[in-house]
């Protein structure tokens, strides 16, 4: 067989290769891929614009006299067992990780929401420009997580769909394309609203709030 013959021979068995790897969503799996990770990457992005908001807030509060001092605890405890957990790239392959990563981040939101309720409780607190500056960018902050966190959970539903869908599925055992764990239902629904106060209500003492 001559050389010409033998690359002839070659690039077709390269098409054939080519045509059946994206027939069998070989491509379809990489762009997916891809966009799993590009979603997970604004996720943590959040998380983290969060995170560093919190230092600010809490020492903004801080100089409220008499604050709730049990709620300041909480929200100071939530972000620091957040931010210990380690973050690798393992972390939303693996679902105990992704759901103790999940609920820790459910308890800075829920700390978060009930330290802005209580604020409304302190005049000085609501007076505050910087205070209510960082209540805006929290607010903002939260949104974004809402929004990163469906795109997320929607790349790797269509990732998932691709995963078990016949021949597709045939493709993923050979490439070693394994179904993603997703964020569940319930903690989805438990910090996917952004912590909202309204300031026009009228104050209660502090007292009351104890």
């Amino acid at each position: 067989m001559s050389s010409l013959t033998q690359r002839g021979a070659l690039a077709a068995t390269v098409l054939a290769a080519t045509v059946g790897l994206s027939g069998c969503g070989y491509n379809e799996f990489q762009r997916l891929d891809e966009q799993v990770n590009a979603s997970w990457s604004e996720v943590l992005s959040q998380y983290q614009r969060r995170a560093d908001l919190i230092p600010n807030i809490v020492n903004t509060v801080k100089g409220e006299a008499n604050f709730e001092q049990e709620t300041l605890t909480k929200v100071i405890e939530a972000r620091a067992k957040a931010t210990s957990i380690n973050v690798t790239p393992e972390l939303a392959k693996d679902p105990e990780a992704l759901k103790k990563f999940q609920a820790a981040q459910g308890e800075v939101s829920s700390a978060l929401s009930r330290l802005l309720v209580v604020s409304e409780n302190y005049p000085n607190l609501k007076a505050n420009q910087g205070f209510q500056d960082l209540r805006v960018q929290l607010e903002g902050t939260e949104n974004r997580i809402t929004v990163a966190r469906n795109r997320y959970i929607k790349s790797v539903a269509d990732y998932n769909v691709l995963t078990r869908s016949f021949p597709n599925n045939l493709t993923a055992k050979v490439m070693g394309y394994e179904v993603k764990p997703n964020f569940t239902v319930e903690n989805a629904a438990a910090i996917s609203t952004a912590p909202s106060v309204s300031f026009d209500a009228k104050p209660a003492s502090p007292a009351a709030s104890k």
